[in-house]
């Protein structure tokens, strides 16, 4: 009981450190929390908060946060990627429920690529760290992985960079007012207009060819 309460009184604290040393980083903060977040220990939402607070505070630098957070997040799932692929589907079966790795597995083999690039575009709740993992189990193409995953990821994290440069303080207020679930909603929002973008070029592409 007295270890459970050591840990209550020092995990705020050691959260907080952890999250000033990231925001000093910079850019470069987004490698280590990229591997964090593409592990079997995912820390949902992290990558997000972390682009909108730089790209809020240095606005003319919003093009190279975005694109070190997709490097970080790509970086992270490639190794994630490739444990899953040495250890095969025995690998899924260890890390997760049945449910789960029936559920992940079926939707993998229907859609393949897009199995990870609409996970790797959509906001937390969605999980990422699975479809990593069956990527890997089940020998997917490492090109096609790669560049699945880096799609997804720059679209998001480009989108809400630039918002956050845009419109940055407002955001910031917003969400420290309103907390976790609104950055949720706004990731969920720019989500829909990407989608809507990809169909209509999508559309454009399949009328002129």
């Amino acid at each position: 009981m007295f270890h459970h309460h050591i840990i209550a009184a020092v995990a705020p604290t050691l959260a907080r450190s952890v999250r000033r040393w990231l925001f000093h980083l910079g850019g470069i903060g987004f490698i280590p929390l990229g591997l964090l977040d593409s592990s079997i220990l995912p820390l949902p939402g992290s990558m997000d908060v972390l682009t909108i607070v730089l790209a809020a505070r240095h606005g003319e630098l919003w093009s190279y946060y975005a694109f070190m957070a997709t490097a970080g997040s790509v970086i992270g799932g490639y190794l994630t990627y490739r444990l899953a692929r040495k250890g095969g589907k025995e690998t899924l079966t260890r890390r997760f429920p049945p449910k789960t790795v029936e559920k992940v597995c079926e939707i993998f083999g229907r859609w393949g690529f897009g199995a990870i690039a609409v996970p790797a575009l959509l906001p937390p709740p969605v999980p990422m760290v699975p479809f990593l993992f069956a990527a890997g189990a089940m020998q997917y193409s490492v090109k096609k992985f790669l560049v699945a995953l880096a799609l997804g990821r720059i679209v998001r994290y480009s989108l809400l960079a630039f918002l956050a440069a845009r419109y940055g303080r407002q955001m910031l207020a917003f969400i420290s007012h309103h907390g976790h679930p609104v950055l949720i909603a706004v990731i969920g929002l720019i989500v829909i207009v990407a989608l809507v973008l990809i169909v209509i070029l999508a559309g454009k592409r399949q009328r002129l060819s």
